[in-house]
């Protein structure tokens, strides 16, 4: 069989009753399908199988045999198909001329250029996607700048279990307070006023003198 100067892909859809294939686009995927070419043998065949599983006896070998022989000589039948099944696709492809690839004109081809998408991408999409780009690159950036956790105590021992009351040594479940004797759960209290760390058991501030509060 000659060289066929085509898609890179295709699937191979035929049967003993005819020919049929799809063909992809070489960018996109999207398929064609072939117009389906009945095998003339391939229906003697089975109308002579048919007859057979009805009368029987030499007539059923006979389209046994049939279906063999059709089997047998299918390939040049086959190739034929597949060679005309290559010109009608090709109506519905555009080849790059700078590649050498077949793409589908409604969605892999730039019209203005004359080249596939590959080669000559479309100005539009080119400037949508670089947008959409940085747009989600300006978004991490900004993320980064934000101090996202100031009210996190960088200074704290960090636990990755909950910590215990310092009064009545109970489990606690991350709140301000111990569920079991209602001790604040906080090591350190800072000042209102003048915002000195102060101990959790502190009345007052040691830096202004104003009482603690939670």
């Amino acid at each position: 069989m000659s060289l066929i100067k085509f898609v890179a892909n295709y699937d191979d859809l035929s049967t003993d009753r005819g020919y049929q294939f799809k063909f992809y686009c070489d960018k996109c995927h999207n398929g064609y399908l072939s117009n389906f070419e009945t095998s003339v043998t391939g229906v003697a065949g089975g109308l002579l199988r048919a007859a057979g599983n009805l009368f029987g006896g030499v007539l059923g070998r006979v389209g046994n045999s049939t279906y063999e022989i059709q089997r047998a000589i299918g390939g040049k039948a086959h190739d034929d198909a597949l060679l005309k099944a290559v010109e009608e696709g090709k109506q519905h492809f555009k080849q790059c001329s700078r590649c050498g690839q077949w793409v589908c004109p409604d969605v892999c081809w730039n019209h203005a250029r004359g080249l596939c998408e590959s080669c000559a991408p479309d100005e539009k999409e080119t400037l949508a996607a670089a947008q959409a780009q940085a747009s989600s690159e300006q978004i991490v950036q900004k993320a980064r700048e934000t101090n996202l956790i100031g009210h996190i105590d960088m200074n704290q021992k960090a636990t990755a279990e909950a910590p215990l009351c310092p009064s009545c040594g109970a489990k606690t479940t991350g709140s301000k307070f111990c569920p079991e004797c209602g001790g604040p759960l906080a090591t350190t209290i800072d000042c209102k006023r003048c915002g000195a760390k102060n101990p959790a058991s502190a009345s007052f501030c040691p830096e202004c003198g104003n009482k603690i509060t939670l």
